[in-house]
């Protein structure tokens, strides 16, 4: 969401000051980083997907373990900036980290091309394709968060022979029955705080998602992130420090963010056009979604309520205690206990300890 273009653009303008402390904290935290083990993998670079050069990370201290393939929210929010929040993953798991067109730094490098939900699509079977002969694998993990857990859902469905199993964080539900209720709470939000033209304007919009302009999307977006406490904490705690002290980051990676989640807000309007209930429920997979219990963006009762309606060979769901949206990376020990617990001894067999 647009919580990580405002985070963006507020650590670009640091006072000079700072810069000096961030460099220390970034050449600490590329030392946390650094993986020198036997079979480990540490690479990262542009790749030529859907004919544009896109950013790919790999990291993991064992090629013998699961691969996770990552799909990040926003759209246009790179997750290649939580990567010292996630080190202890690593231990377990290969992640593949991708910014998708619109997004990080692929966006930086330059003319995007088609952008389009189903380019998008397009694209995340490109990668997925790359990542399995990259790494030798049949199979890998999918694990979306937030935006990237719309494309995750047609993903997971349609191409079961690519997925050992899908994992939902910050679960995007559209379609399906009416709710309003996330939309009610920001505009109650907005009134307690005595921002009257705020929640004016939203309610001029109306609730309907799919009745909004990329404008109104992302006006919606920016609401609901500053408006509710919990996910302000988030963002001074979370993203902010995540971005600023990020070793794989310079300056201009951030104000690319920002800019790279001003331009896909065009993808964010297409994406509440998909309908999940009607795409289907059924999936040839393991099926896992894992929410934060305060979620403001994506309630929990509502990615229960689709999850219930899923039919898949094995499906558990767990809720992410202390945690609103980004919630894997808000809880990271957390999330990755549930990854070992519930999803590697499904698609390995076998049980490890965190």
């Amino acid at each position: 969401m647009l919580t990580i273009a405002l985070a963006a653009t507020a650590v670009s303008a640091a006072p000079v000051g700072l810069l000096a402390h961030r460099q220390l904290r970034r050449r600490a935290n590329a030392h946390a980083l650094r993986i020198d083990t036997p079979n480990g993998i540490a690479e990262s670079g542009f790749v030529t997907i859907g004919g544009i050069e896109q950013w790919i990370e790999i990291r993991g201290e064992d090629l013998a373990n699961p691969v996770l393939l990552e799909l990040h929210g926003g759209p246009g929010a790179t997750n290649t900036c939580f990567a010292n929040r996630t080190r202890a993953w690593e231990r377990h798991f290969t992640i593949v980290r991708w910014d998708m067109r619109g997004a990080g730094k692929t966006f930086g490098r330059g003319a995007q091309g088609e952008v389009s939900f189903d380019r998008l699509f397009a694209d995340a079977l490109e990668v997925t394709r790359y990542a399995r002969e990259r790494l030798h694998q049949d199979k890998v993990v999918l694990l979306a968060n937030s935006f990237g857990s719309v494309l995750g859902l047609r993903l997971a469905r349609n191409h079961p022979e690519l997925y050992s199993a899908y994992v939902g964080t910050d679960q995007n539900i559209t379609g399906g029955e009416r709710d309003d209720s996330a939309f009610c709470a920001v505009v109650r939000r907005l009134r307690d705080a005595g921002k009257g033209s705020a929640a004016a304007k939203l309610e001029q919009m109306g609730s309907d998602a799919t009745r909004w302009t990329a404008e109104q999307w992302g006006l919606y977006a920016k609401l609901a992130t500053s408006s509710d406490p919990m996910l302000s904490e988030v963002l001074k705690k979370l993203i902010m420090p995540s971005m600023w002290f990020s070793p794989q980051h310079r300056l201009r990676d951030l104000k690319a963010g920002a800019d790279g989640m001003k331009f896909s807000e065009r993808i964010g309007v297409e994406s509440v056009h998909f309908d999940a209930w009607r795409e289907g429920t059924r999936f040839e997979l393991p099926f896992f979604i894992f929410q934060g219990e305060y979620d403001s963006l994506m309630p929990a009762a509502r990615a229960r309520r689709y999850f219930d309606d899923v039919q898949a060979p094995h499906k558990e769901f767990a809720l992410i205690s202390e945690a609103n949206h980004f919630a894997a990376f808000w809880q990271p020990e957390q999330f990755l206990e549930l990854l070992l617990t519930r999803v590697r001894p499904v698609v390995t067999r076998t049980t490890v300890s965190a």
